[in-house]
């Protein structure tokens, strides 16, 4: 609630994978973890608070040898879940690289629900993770954790903070209404 002018709602946060986030569909719908430590708040409640107001995104994250980045976008939606809560995000600043504009427009995909536009291959399965994956991802806030910096595909991931696959030792995603 502090960063920036405050009033920011966390939607997901990595700081330690003690939460596996290698869920299926019902439970990206509905949210695991705990909000105070690793968490998905649902993408029930991410369309919920998305569609009453527009909304901002801002996402913090640091290296393992405590190099910080964000990235804030001025526009975040997901819609409902016929549509596969649909991911809408531009309005790109920050120091971190604009890895999410690669995901605009996709639907979520789980490792049972397969909505990504690789023809080939699943990647919520290949990554173990839910995500809005287009083919595949330039960004993994829900990859594999790991207790140390690592380079790999499968990791929480920014792809372009360092133009990297570098693991993450954390990562938060946070909501607030636009001024």
């Amino acid at each position: 609630m502090t960063t920036k002018h405050g009033g920011w709602t966390v939607i997901q946060r990595r700081v330690n994978g003690s939460v596996d986030f290698n869920n299926n569909w019902a439970e990206y719908k509905n949210g695991f973890g705990f909000a105070d430590h690793e968490y998905w708040i649902g993408n029930d409640m991410l369309h919920r608070l998305t569609s009453q107001k527009p909304q901002e995104l801002r996402v913090d994250m640091e290296r393992f040898n405590g190099e910080k980045a964000y990235a804030v976008y001025s526009r975040f939606a997901v819609g409902d879940e016929s549509s596969k809560y649909k991911l809408e995000v531009n309005g790109y600043s920050g120091n971190a690289g604009d890895s999410l504009d690669f995901h605009n427009n996709m639907k979520f995909s789980t490792p049972d629900e397969d909505n990504d536009s690789d023809s080939s291959r699943s990647c919520a399965t290949k990554y173990r993770s839910g995500w809005w994956f287009n083919s595949c991802s330039h960004t993994k806030p829900n990859g594999q954790y790991t207790d140390s910096e690592k380079t790999g595909y499968e990791f929480v991931t920014w792809k372009l903070w360092k133009n990297s696959w570098i693991s993450l030792k954390s990562i938060k995603l946070m909501i607030c209404p636009r001024d």
